[in-house]
Parts: C-alpha cells; sequence; structure tokens
C-alpha cells in the first residue's frame, strides 16, 4: 500500500484545478487501477514465470547474507523504481517467504526470485514496515563434479557430504540458488523433510504434478552416493538432510 498511497499523494499534488473533491475522487480512482494493476501481476513463486525478469548479474558472487521476509504482498520491479513486474507473496508454498538480497542501493533491494526462468531476480522498496530482515552467515556449495555438498559457517566449513546429482538426461542446473521452503513429506516416503530450491529442471517443464522445482532430499538407500542419477534433484543422506533442515529459509546454493 505505500507505493499507491505516494501515487495517490503525487495524483493530488500535481492537480492543477478542480475542486477538493474532484481532485480526491481523480485520486481514489488512480489508486484503484494501481491496485487492480498490480493484482493483475504474476506471482513470484515456484509456479510463476518471469520470462522479463533481470538475471542474476553475478551468480558466483558472494552477498553480505541479508535475507528479507515481506510482512505483505510486495511489488517485484524490473529496476530501481522501474516497471511492475510481480507479485511476491508473504509465503512460498507453505513456508514464510525469505529471500536473499544480492545488491543494494538505498530502500531498494534487488531480490533472487523462486520462479522460472533460473537466476530471476528483481528490486523491492524495503521501506517503513514491508520486510523483517535478518542476517544468514549460512552458505551450502554443491560440486556436481565432486559429487559433493559442504555447509559453511562465516565462510568455515561445518560439514561436508558425497551427494548424488541429475543424470546426463536431467542434470541438475548450475547457479546461486537457495532455500524456499521446508517440507513435511506426505506423499513419498523417501525423505522426511524436502527442501526445495530457487530453480528449475531445464529438462523437464513439470514433474509428479509440480512445476519440475529442484530440491534436496535424502534417498530409501545410499544407492545414489556418487551418482548421477536423479531426474535433476540432489540426493543427501540423512545426516546431511539433518544439517540443512537447520539452515534458515533464504540460504544461498552455489551450484557449479
Amino acid at each position: 500500500m505505500v507505493a499507491f498511497a505516494a501515487a495517490a499523494t503525487l495524483t493530488l499534488l500535481t492537480a492543477a484545478c478542480g475542486s477538493d473533491a474532484e481532485n480526491t475522487a481523480e485520486a481514489a480512482g488512480g489508486e484503484q487501477q494501481q491496485e487492480q494493476s498490480a493484482a493483475n501481476l504474476p506471482e513470484a513463486t515456484t509456479h510463476g514465470k518471469l520470462p522479463n525478469a533481470p538475471t542474476d548479474p553475478d551468480p558466483r558472487a558472494a552477498t553480505d547474507g541479508e535475507v528479507l521476509h515481506p510482512t505483505r504482498e510486495l511489488t517485484v520491479h524490473d529496476a530501481v523504481d522501474g516497471k511492475a513486474i510481480a507479485r511476491l507473496p508473504v509465503q512460498q508454498i507453505s513456508s514464510p517467504t525469505w529471500v536473499p538480497v544480492i545488491q543494494r542501493e538505498g530502500d531498494w533491494a534487488q531480490i533472487l526470485l523462486p520462479t522460472r526462468p533460473n537466476g530471476a531476480s528483481g528490486w523491492i522498496d524495503t521501506s517503513g514496515d514491508a520486510v523483517e530482515s535478518a542476517e544468514n552467515d549460512f552458505v551450502v556449495n554443491v560440486d556436481l563434479d565432486a559429487f559433493s555438498l559442504e555447509i559453511l559457517e562465516d565462510g568455515k566449513q561445518i560439514g561436508e557430504w558425497t551427494v548424488g546429482i541429475g543424470s546426463s538426461d536431467s542434470p541438475t542446473p548450475t547457479g546461486r540458488a537457495y532455500i524456499i521452503a521446508s517440507i513435511a513429506e506426505t506423499v513419498n516416503d523417501y525423505s522426511p523433510i524436502v527442501l526445495p530450491l530457487s530453480y528449475h529442471s531445464d529438462s523437464h517443464e513439470t514433474y509428479g504434478g509440480g512445476p519440475g522445482t529442484v530440491g534436496i532430499h535424502t534417498w530409501p538407500d545410499d544407492s545414489f552416493v556418487g551418482k548421477a542419477n536423479s531426474d535433476g534433484c540432489i540426493r543427501v543422506t540423512q545426516e546431511a538432510l539433518d544439517a540443512l533442515t537447520k539452515l534458515p529459509l533464504g540460504t544461498i546454493v552455489n551450484i557449479v
């Protein structure tokens, strides 16, 4: 509502003629139009597609660790004070939305988005009480060639495991992803918890009725360890999953 209120104020200030009642009606009409326009924007979720969203400008760059949670639905822009391209909801799947910040310009933050295409980003206005901010000292690094996953805290390794990755037909996508949710599995019994990432399969437009979201999960046995035989997800041991589920939502997962 901050952006809408600002637009209404601007309308009032720039009106050069007409009565106060007319000006108020015009402002209310403009605000209503903007609300309707915002409502028509696609949601920035794992089910969404934002082909015109700016891409991650430097996927290998480190971040300052800032993660944001919107206190209400926010408009996502393609630049600072730029064109509105999406709506960022307060929840992703069944978890609260937490997104990593990759760049700051005053009150504006460039964030990574959980939509297709992989690496989509956008800008949100964080002024006022629009967001909750937190510092995330954790990073996950996945090396596909080495079949390894490590967790860093403040730059120091606190755990490393051998993992399974996508097959040659359904490779695990590379880039700077992040954990968007933590889901207690109720359909399959191969993993008690699944951690969906912001990235999607390049081979599967849909998978199992979902949008082809890549995730981290366990497997019924250890036959996956050190092998490339998944449909794109990262398979981990129970010990690794136990450690990963303790990480905050919004934690960066670098996949190379």
